[in-house]
């Protein structure tokens, strides 16, 4: 079954197809307290954002019916509609929009067995289209605001994540392609647990300081986002070598020492030879990777869902991103003061870090190594938030 991270591997290259979202996760855990099969979970829309009024800001939930497989869109009233061509209006694009309430918080429904995004923009509408699949299906184009032809680039918007099932609510709130609206998202049943909140003036830290580290400048769209290094590459607009140097070093320094990684309750060593980092216990070896490999956690950091070479690879791609396999041959690290202090990093991750209020986020795909990443789940879920958080 795909992962989590694979889809936002694949989100990351691809604008066509409906999101899994932590399908797998959610797959994964089941049995003491999951919710009853067939159960809809309340979800409430807070606008905090004290610049757009709830008339300005519009709600889409969007992804798959984990059923039938098919690609889905969530009506005002909670129910599931399968996309179709005649969605699509005059215009070409297909509304998909709910308008929040005309005053106060808004009151929808995650319906039962669906994975996928629910998206909100603020200003102006989005424009998804329902194109025809490879397979002759209808699927759901969605909105790429790192792509500065989409035709809903020039409209301020962002998205969190949900898989929900018999097994319970898993989300997040996530930054791997972009980041511009501050979201927090507040998930109540068996305990009540929020993620994703930003530090008074969070964002507009992260903004300026991104603005001021030359290689990371020019990933910063006025006022409207911030693309993720890795699809700033393909835009031109950050340095396709900008961790050659890093990579270089770690893999000089472990082809006369041992990296140590554990996971699953176990230890793999490894060392490079012959140009490859080669590890103990049937680890697939790894490649020297790119930068982008990097960035996206892909290419020579792919991690498949095998329980084997994938974990090892996640933990590799964090430890470059957070620049700590050079002083902790000891892996996944686990000190957070310890992240980012190299001046080759991820500043981008680092920034978001640094102004999360619980020190989470999803900067990178693997940023949930060692717990990291701005993710929730419950297994018997009552109710789901989301606050648009203010603008400053």
């Amino acid at each position: 079954m795909p992962t989590r991270r694979s889809f936002l591997q694949g989100m990351a290259v691809a604008l066509v197809g409906a999101p899994i979202g932590a399908a797998a996760i959610a797959a994964q855990t089941s049995g003491r307290g999951a919710q009853a099969a067939g159960a809809t979970l309340p979800m409430t829309v807070v606008n905090h954002t004290y610049r757009y009024a709830n008339g300005q800001i519009w709600c889409y939930v969007v992804g798959t019916d984990l059923v039938s497989g098919k690609q889905v869109y969530v009506r005002a009233d909670g129910t599931k509609q399968q996309v179709s061509a005649s969605d699509n209006g005059s215009d070409g694009f297909a509304d998909l929009s709910i308008p929040l309430a005309g005053d106060g918080d808004t009151k929808l429904t995650i319906p039962a067995d669906m994975s996928g995004r629910v998206y909100f923009s603020l200003g102006e509408k989005l424009k998804f289209k329902v194109v025809t699949d490879g397979a002759g299906n209808a699927a759901l184009q969605y909105p790429a605001g790192w792509v500065s032809s989409d035709p809903s680039y020039g409209v301020l918007h962002d998205f969190v994540e949900f898989t929900h099932n018999s097994a319970g609510m898993f989300c997040n709130t996530t930054m791997v392609d972009m980041f511009s609206v501050p979201l927090a998202i507040t998930l109540t049943g068996s305990a009540t647990q929020s993620t994703g909140g930003l530090v008074p003036g969070g964002r507009d830290a992260i903004f300026r300081g991104l603005a001021q580290v030359p290689e990371f400048a020019s990933l910063v769209v006025d006022d409207l986002r911030i693309i993720a290094p890795g699809h700033g590459i393909e835009a031109g607009l950050f340095p396709a070598t900008y961790f050659d140097s890093a990579i270089d070093a770690v893999w000089q320094k472990y082809a006369s020492t041992p990296l140590t990684v554990s996971v699953n309750g176990g230890t793999r060593t490894g060392r490079v030879s012959g140009g490859t980092f080669q590890f103990d216990g049937g680890v697939a070896p790894f490649a020297k990777p790119s930068t982008r490999d990097v960035l996206f956690c892909d290419g020579a950091l792919a991690a498949p869902n095998d329980g084997v070479t994938g974990p090892v690879a996640a933990v590799l791609a964090a430890g470059l991103n957070r620049s700590t396999l050079l002083s902790q041959p000891n892996q996944p690290a686990t000190d957070p003061g310890t992240f980012y202090r190299e001046s080759v990093t991820n500043h981008y991750a680092r920034l978001l870090h640094e102004n999360s209020a619980d020190g989470k986020a999803y900067g990178f795909a693997f940023d949930d190594v060692a717990g990291f990443a701005s993710y929730i789940q419950d297994t018997a879920p009552t109710s789901f938030t989301v606050e648009l958080a203010p603008f400053q």
